[in-house]
């Protein structure tokens, strides 16, 4: 089980601070509204961090929803518990893993992941895939959002991790897992100091 939840809020905190400061907010709450959530759907974040977009999810989801958050980190879910407190106390965070998920089959309406497959290597993610794609309900969703590669002559910051691995690599990845009406796209980070984020979306069959 690797644990790089340290390195997500290590380059959150840098980019707010020091280079494009509210930049990647915006980029959270454009990350909600792609994965068009509904009143009582079930979610999972899949490497949560310190539960930012957890959180959001329970807002729109409500009290008739259920979200639950996973990170290899045992720092970022005692902080994600303590994010959550007030305004989202019944979020299950819990230190897991996406290779291992520790949910019944078909328990999630979306299963969301988010900065966190670029340090993985191709085996890990394809085992987590196939997890994902068990844990989802027939029809239910996958939304993943990562950096991307770095194309020949971009001045943007890679952030492609150990693997150089980036987005562009889950299409293929998610149709190996079974995953249907696959669909990807940029998202708008425009800041020149930020690296490329992209996204991939699909669908399990029913």
């Amino acid at each position: 089980m690797l644990d790089f939840g340290w390195r997500y809020d290590l380059m959150l905190w840098y980019f707010n601070t020091f280079t494009a400061p509210g930049k990647w907010r915006a980029l959270q709450r454009e990350i909600i509204e792609l994965a068009d959530l509904q009143s009582g759907e079930a979610v999972l974040d899949v490497g949560c961090g310190t539960g930012t977009l957890a959180i959001d999810a329970y807002r729109l989801v409500g009290a008739k929803g259920r979200v639950c958050g996973i990170d290899p980190g045992s720092k970022q879910i005692e902080r994600a518990y303590r994010k959550a407190r007030t305004d989202a106390p019944s979020i299950n965070f819990q230190v897991g893993a996406i290779e291992n998920l520790p949910f019944p089959d078909k328990s999630f309406d979306l299963v969301l992941s988010t900065l966190m497959m670029h340090v993985l290597p191709d085996d890990l993610k394809r085992q987590g895939l196939v997890e994902i794609e068990r844990v989802l309900k027939p029809g239910g969703r996958v939304l993943i959002v990562d950096t991307r590669r770095s194309e020949e002559g971009s001045t943007r910051p890679a952030h492609t991790g150990p693997w150089n691995s980036g987005v562009q690599d889950q299409p293929g990845l998610l149709s190996e897992a079974g995953f249907i009406q696959i669909e990807s796209g940029k998202l708008g980070t425009d800041s020149p100091k930020l690296p490329e984020i992209g996204y991939v979306k699909a669908r399990k069959s029913l």
